[in-house]
């Protein structure tokens, strides 16, 4: 007999009742043993998604999820150990440049990382556009190439928090992802259960991220950095602005191209300011005193980076995949370039063949879309404004509209917001 009947733990949240610990512990270990059944755990996520849970129940939950699976042991790794985590946007490669910096300052980072769902890009794609890059590696491997190299980012094994990923696919399809609790606990399951002893999160704010308003944002900051308190993990959180693309690239090889110009010394602004304020963050919650401009500058990250790559079965001298087609949109009228809509953006990229409908589609590497200009950049009838990549040119029509509707050319001022926009520790 189980411990507990489904319906009954379904109706408790639905009912607005608080869950037991007994209650969470039976149902996420029931979930992924396949007790519980998919439509079951649906509807609690519901349940939850609309009556919320307490400070108490998300970390119970959280605690479940890391117990379904295996918690890495980092001890031999000698360096100290810190992580970032990005809750998603568009043109968001900074988990690229940002890894082999930190690690040439010293610190050991095990960046577990994911692939792309709808609009937003996932790194293990970015980095699969690079010949020979192997996502997968065994414990050994992450541990060794830790110590030596001081940087991995792979996915995630399949003992690591298993019910997150059941759970992670169900509310993807089930119109659930924006519930709090389960975004906090899916990430920092994760996270926890990987063993770094100081973490960052990036939680995005604005029309390409997930949390649109800055008041959502901070609440789920603010569960995170406490699950990871409660866990002994040193946590900060930034929000940054997610409203306008990050840099100028959008797509997976797109975006390693224009990572590896921030490791040349070059690269857009707002790429470098937020990779450079997360080193320091990361730097900071490790304990370690360095400064991330110099070490930028003095060219060891990109010593990193070729290491870090090259451990993996990548070949860093390798050309980067290309689009077979292309075609420019380019400016109607004459004024100044006062937004460019994230959202936008990222799903002319995903028409393009840059991202994907379902978790099991494949991507387009070199598709995608480069920008041409920025918020407040002045131009003239006939200027580009960006440029449309693609395997498949049929794509092109769809995304074109999108696009299209996503940069505002006009006679006024840019309505532009800081790229930090708060800090919760």
């Amino acid at each position: 007999m189980s411990a507990f009947a489904a319906v009954d733990v379904i109706r408790a949240k639905r009912d607005g009742h608080v869950l037991t610990d007994a209650q969470i512990d039976w149902v996420v270990d029931a979930y992924t043993k396949g007790v519980v059944a998919d439509e079951q755990m649906s509807a609690l996520a519901m349940a939850i998604l609309l009556r919320g849970m307490t400070p108490a129940e998300i970390a119970r939950w959280t605690a479940a999820m890391i117990a379904s699976g295996e918690r890495l042991d980092l001890s031999s790794v000698t360096r100290p150990t810190a992580d970032k985590h990005s809750t998603g946007g568009v043109g968001d490669k900074i988990t690229l440049p940002l890894t082999p910096l930190v690690a040439a300052c010293g610190v050991a980072v095990p960046q577990l990382s994911g692939r792309g769902l709808g609009h937003t890009g996932g790194t293990l794609d970015k980095l699969e556009s690079i010949a020979g890059w192997q996502a997968r590696i065994s414990n050994d491997q992450f541990k060794s190439q830790l110590q030596e190299i001081g940087a991995v980012i792979c996915a995630a094994g399949e003992g690591l928090a298993p019910a997150d990923r059941k759970l992670y696919a169900l509310r993807d399809v089930t119109g659930t992802v924006e519930a709090i609790p389960l975004i906090a606990s899916s990430i920092m399951s994760k996270k926890i259960a990987e063993g770094t002893g100081a973490l960052v999160l990036d939680v995005k704010v604005g029309t390409g991220a997930f949390m649109k308003d800055l008041a959502t944002a901070q609440e789920l900051a603010r569960t995170m950095v406490q699950l990871g308190k409660d866990s002994g993990v040193t946590t900060v959180a930034l929000l940054t602005d997610m409203s306008t693309p990050l840099g100028l690239a959008i797509g997976n090889a797109n975006e390693v191209a224009e990572s590896v110009e921030v490791l040349s010394g070059g690269g857009p602004s707002d790429v470098v300011e937020l990779t450079l304020a997360l080193a320091r963050e990361m730097l900071a919650a490790a304990g370690v005193d360095a400064d991330p401009e110099k070490v930028l500058a003095g060219g060891q990250a990109m010593d990193t980076w070729r290491a870090m790559i090259r451990a993996q079965g990548g070949d860093p001298d390798a050309p980067l995949p290309t689009a077979a087609h292309t075609e420019e949109l380019r400016a109607t009228e004459d004024g100044v370039v006062t937004s460019i809509d994230a959202y936008g953006v990222g799903i002319a990229a995903w028409r393009l063949g840059a991202g994907r409908a379902r978790k099991e589609d494949p991507v387009s590497f070199g598709a995608g879309v480069q920008l041409r200009v920025r918020p407040g950049d002045r131009v003239k009838a006939g200027d580009v404004l960006l440029e449309l990549r693609a395997d498949d040119e049929a794509r092109i029509p769809a995304a074109r509209a999108d696009a299209i509707g996503a940069i505002t050319v006009g006679a006024g001022q840019p309505t532009s917001s800081p790229l930090l926009l708060d800090r919760i520790a």
